[in-house]
């Protein structure tokens, strides 16, 4: 859960630092690693549609 939370806040502070996006401009390329155990990134999956499901409380106590 800790690794989650870090990743988020690193992309969250990258994504801060970087340049506001556009409505209607592509989403910038990044990484994210799956609950399959995999790293994903965004490129992979060009000219597909892409949804990411995001639990931060899932299967936890809280």
């Amino acid at each position: 859960m800790r690794l989650l939370l870090g990743l988020l806040f690193v992309l969250i502070g990258t994504a801060a630092l970087a340049e506001p996006i556009e409505v209607g401009s592509h989403a910038p390329d990044f990484e994210i690693a799956g609950s399959d155990g995999k790293v994903h990134r965004l490129s992979d999956y060009a000219g597909q549609h892409v949804v990411i499901a995001f639990f931060p409380k899932a299967f936890t106590g809280g």
